[in-house]
């Protein structure tokens, strides 16, 4: 059975369309600051992709939040439901070990966190044709990479 990545892969960016990879620096201005910009960035054309890396950076970012009383109990529950539907929308590509290689090479502005070298490298891993990746994000560093890489950066 194909991977994520290698449906994806299967019908290139090109032919298939936009495919838009959303980092969780954008998802979580999204859920935690109702940034405006990113809700849109999140729901624009495109196929949506994402990291199985995304979720689980979601959720900490939930915790840590109603942890540090950001966020209601409520506004919690919201929030992972708001999650929940995303993923549902969303090609998950997981970290494997393709994922993990590709991690541990170099990028183009460096230095890079691992956690943002994740998502580069499953960002690369998808990109038959980068022209056609959009890349949401608020992080510099994935924006920075993304763009020298030929992706779109929102």
């Amino acid at each position: 059975m194909p991977t994520a990545a290698s449906r994806h892969k299967a019908t290139p960016a090109s032919a298939a369309g936009s495919v838009r990879y959303l980092e969780t620096s954008a998802v979580l201005a999204a859920l935690l600051e109702g940034d405006v910009r990113a809700k849109r960035s999140l729901r624009g054309p495109g196929d949506r992709v994402t990291s199985a890396l995304t979720f689980t950076e979601a959720q900490r970012g939930l915790r840590r939040s109603r942890h540090d009383g950001r966020l209601t109990a409520d506004q919690e529950r919201r929030a992972r439901r708001a999650l929940a539907h995303l993923r549902s929308r969303c090609t998950v590509v997981a970290i494997t070990d393709e994922v993990l290689a590709g991690a541990g090479r170099p990028f183009p502005v460096e230095p890079v966190r691992t956690l943002d070298a994740l998502h580069l490298a499953t960002i690369a891993l998808v990109a038959d044709a980068p022209e056609f990746i959009t890349v949401v994000t608020r992080d510099a560093r994935v924006r920075d990479n993304a763009a020298a890489l030929g992706c779109a950066v929102e």
